[in-house]
Formats: C-alpha cells, structure tokens, sequence
C-alpha cells in the first residue's frame, strides 16, 4: 500500500490491519505515521516551512502582518510547514506578526477564496498569506487580483502551475513551491518494491529521481530535496 494521508491518525488502525496481514505500506506527507514500513517525504518539512517563510518575508520587505493557512490542522505535513515557519520567523523576522490562528480551507479552492475575503476585511493591513494546501494559493490569489492588492499583498505557498499561472502572471499571487507528484508516487513504489525484495535502506541512498537522489534516512522516514519554486519568471518551464 502507497498512502498519502490527509489525516495519519485516522488510517493508523487500517494500516496497522495491513502490516500485521503481511502488507507493506509506504506513506509520503505522513512523517508521524506510526503504522508504515517506511515515509519518504519530498523535503524536509521544517527546512520547507522556513524556505517558505524566507520567500513570503521577501516579498512582504520582512515587516507587517500576515496569516497562514493550511488544509487540515490534522494534516501532518502543513502543521510542519507552518509550525517550522512561525518559530523561524519569530527569530530572523521580528518586524513580522501572524495576525490569527491557522486557517483551515480544507483543500478547497472556494473555502480559500471565501476565508481569504473575510481575512482582509478583519486585516485590512495584512501583507502576506503563506499557503499549505494547492488550493490555498489560487483561493487567495483569485481575491487578491480581484481587489487590485498585486503591490500590497504577497501570496507565497504550495499549489502548481497549472491552477496558479494566472495568478503568477498578473502578480496577484508571486512564489509557488511544489514537487512533482509523478515522482514522489514513483520513488513510493520503488521504496515498497525494495522492502519487498528485502533491499537494505540505508541513509544516502538513490533512488534515480532527482531531488531522491541522496536521501537523508531519520528512524523510518526517508527525506528528498524536491521542491521547486516558480515564479512569473520561470513559468513557462512547467506545465502542471
């Protein structure tokens, strides 16, 4: 089984089911999965959050207030992302503030465009949003272009290509980070394929994908550097 939980806790018990019949189960985005042979992620999560937080205090000029989203407060991943980027800009970027709790669009591009809308009413002077989930980035973007806040508020986060070129493009939205989702399915397969054929996994192993080339193994999880970051300069490169 190749998993990519919204919630680890809540597959915990079938997984658990699986493993004990026998069955290999390989998670991605689920570095707390207890009931995995092995997680591979993509990045390292707090460096991915703080990268992130780098990016959006750039284009913010490191000051003024901003708010975080992600798509589920259960979604291990995005409570990483944003947790590692909270604490890292409390430290590099005091002129910065968060100005609410963690919001939650619960992977929905409308729920983001609908929370994002009463953010700025509540926040008029807010300055950036950082996203977690895909459909963060184009949610908020869409609102941003919307109300013409291109040169006041700064969109950064995680989505693709393909929903936010727009966006990219008139400035509503300035930096998206993503990996390629054909990749981090293709090294969960060969991972399993390894344990199955009882292959050693070992720290610093290839697995033939770039970003997956020289792995970083902590206990049972397995950590990449894939990200990619697009801007409306290199755009045109990606078509997804």
């Amino acid at each position: 089984l190749c998993v990519v939980p919204v919630s680890p806790q809540a597959v915990e018990m079938v997984l658990s089911k699986a493993r004990r019949q026998g069955i290999i189960v390989i998670t991605h985005e689920a570095a707390t999965q207890q009931n995995a042979d092995y997680d591979i992620e993509a990045c390292d999560n707090a460096a991915y959050g703080m990268h992130l937080m780098d990016q959006l205090a750039k284009y913010m000029g490191a000051a003024g207030e901003y708010a975080v989203f992600v798509g589920s407060l259960t979604s291990a991943s995005h409570t990483e992302w944003v947790g590692s980027a909270i604490t890292y800009q409390k430290e590099k970027y005091p002129g910065m503030g968060m100005v609410t709790r963690r919001i939650e669009d619960h992977d929905d591009q409308t729920i983001a465009y609908e929370k994002t809308k009463e953010l700025l009413k509540t926040f008029p002077h807010l300055k950036g949003i950082q996203g977690s989930a895909m459909s963060t980035v184009p949610g908020a973007g869409r609102v941003v272009e919307e109300e013409g806040l291109q040169d006041q508020v700064a969109v950064v986060g995680t989505s693709f290509a393909s929903a936010c070129r727009r966006y990219l493009e008139s400035g509503a939205v300035k930096l998206i980070s993503f990996w390629d989702p054909a990749d981090a399915g293709y090294v969960m397969n060969t991972l399993a394929v390894m344990v199955l054929q009882d292959q050693h996994i070992t720290d610093g192993m290839n697995l033939g994908i770039p970003g997956y080339t020289q792995l970083r193994m902590v206990g049972k999880v397995l950590y990449g550097s894939a990200w990619i970051d697009v801007t409306k300069a290199n755009l045109a490169e990606y078509n997804f």
